[in-house]
Parts: structure tokens; sequence; C-alpha cells
């Protein structure tokens, strides 16, 4: 009996609330300011109402990730406060995230209230009544490999992280990282597949792979066809000085295929020359 009320008293410690530590619910104007705190070593999670299609954040220093409806923040360093803006079909949001602080103050979690029934639509269902969107990326993408290593003769690289085929369409994510001393801008990127791509190795073996600077230049083929691209996204169209950041292509593949597509990414030129990535599906 003595050590079942001790069990208990220590589930029932277990479950009290951290005193100062928040999640909290309220309806945000548009026209307001929303101020977070967050702390070092742990995520704040903004939950909205609607999906949210982009965020935009002030600084790196604030890791900032979007999925579905949910926005996910982890400060990296202590003493900088940003700003954070969130889209959602029904608009701009606005918030400033405050300085890492004690965990005992930060915003665990701020949730937008649902208005009503109508206005309830889980991330499932967004992701079945319309095209994949960033969040169907980082959630249901396979992992792209790397094979071969990325030439450091250009300090601009291009890396493929993540891809997901739907209905004809592929959705790739990518980083591209700026270890020059001025500023990157990428531009938009455009996309072409190889014709008659030929290669020392079995393309089939290297699918779901990005091709390493060696690697794609001993790639071969008879040209190259423009793809359409449907949609792009990225994080900053400005890469400062030794930063990074990500971004999303969507194009519409030429056809169902059952033979491995070489795709050809290209941005804008940088400094030392192409900037560019090589990518088999």
């Amino acid at each position: 009996m003595k050590r079942f009320w001790i069990s208990c008293a220590a589930v029932a410690a277990l479950s009290w609330p951290v005193r100062g530590q928040k999640v909290e619910i309220g309806r945000l104007d548009r026209g307001q300011i929303r101020h977070v705190e967050t702390a070092l070593g742990h995520l704040t999670i903004l939950e909205m109402n609607e999906p949210v299609s982009t965020v935009a954040v002030g600084s790196p220093v604030f890791k900032v990730e979007w999925r579905g409806n949910k926005v996910f923040i982890e400060p990296t360093e202590t003493n900088v406060a940003t700003n954070l803006f969130v889209w959602t079909p029904s608009g701009r949001f606005n918030y400033e995230l405050d300085a890492a602080g004690s965990v005992l103050e930060m915003d665990f979690a701020i949730d937008q209230p649902v208005a009503g029934h109508s206005a309830v639509i889980s991330d499932r269902a967004v992701a079945k009544s319309s095209d994949p969107s960033p969040a169907d990326v980082l959630i249901e993408a396979d992992s792209v490999r790397l094979y071969g290593p990325i030439s450091g003769r250009n300090p601009i690289a291009v890396y493929v992280t993540d891809l997901l085929e739907h209905d004809g369409r592929v959705l790739i994510r990518y980083t591209i990282r700026n270890r020059t001393q001025k500023v990157y801008l990428p531009g938009t990127p455009r996309v072409a597949a190889l014709n008659a791509p030929r290669f020392h190795e079995s393309l089939y073996v290297l699918r779901d792979s990005q091709l390493g600077s060696n690697a794609a230049a001993r790639l071969k083929s008879s040209g190259e066809t423009p793809l359409e691209v449907i949609k792009t996204e990225v994080r900053s169209s400005r890469i400062d000085p030794n930063q990074e950041t990500t971004g999303i292509v969507a194009i519409k593949l030429p056809q169902a295929h059952a033979e491995p597509i070489v795709l050809r990414i290209v941005f804008l030129a940088g400094p030392k020359g192409p900037v560019d990535a090589t990518l088999v599906l």
C-alpha cells in the first residue's frame, strides 16, 4: 500500500505544470503584433486555424519551419530579437520573436482558436484536396542522397535534400549555401530534363540521388528539354555572406516514367561560375 501511494505522488508531481511556462489560445488580429517568448534548446509552436502558405523571419538566428497549420520556432543564440510573418489564406499575421530567455517564461505553444466547424481542416484533408504543399515535402518526401562531393571551387553550392513525386509532378526541396563574402541573389530556378542521359554507372541505382560536381561533369546527354516550373518558394531571396537559405521548386514531369529522369536545376550564376544541381529521379 505504501508503494502505491508513493507511485501516485510521483505521477501527480510529474503532471503538475511548471510555473511560468505558457500554452496560450487567443485570436490574433492581423493589425496587431504578437510577442513570442522563446528559450534555447526548446521549440515554440504557433498553431494556426488554417494551413500556412509561407513564412518569413528577419534573422537566421531563429530556425523557422512550417508544416500544415503549424509553425516551429527555435532560437540558436541569445540576445537577438527579430520579427516573423506568417501567411495563411486569411492573410498575414505578425509576430515579434523576443530574445531567447528563461525556459520558465517561454511560450511553449500559441494556438489560434477555431472559429467553427467549417474552419476545422486537418493537414491530411488539405493534402488530399489540393496539390502537394511544402509541408508534404517535409513530412512525406524521400530523402535525396549525394553521390560524390560538391566541388569546393565554387563557393556557392546547391544541395537537394528531399523530393516528392505526385500525379506527374515533383516537388524538390533544396538548400543554397553562400560561402563568399558578397550577397548572392539566386533568382527563380529553371529546370530542364536531360535528353538520353548516359553515365558510366546505372542510373537506376542512382535514383533519388544528387550527382556531385565530378559525377555531373561525366554525365553525357544529347541536349536538354526545359520543364514547366509550377511553383517556387524560398525562405529568403537574398543570401548574405556565409549564410544559407532553403527553398522548394515544383515542376511538371514530361510524362509518367519507368526509366530514370535526370534533371538540372539552375540558378543565377555566382562569382565563380554556374550555380546548379543535377538530380536523378
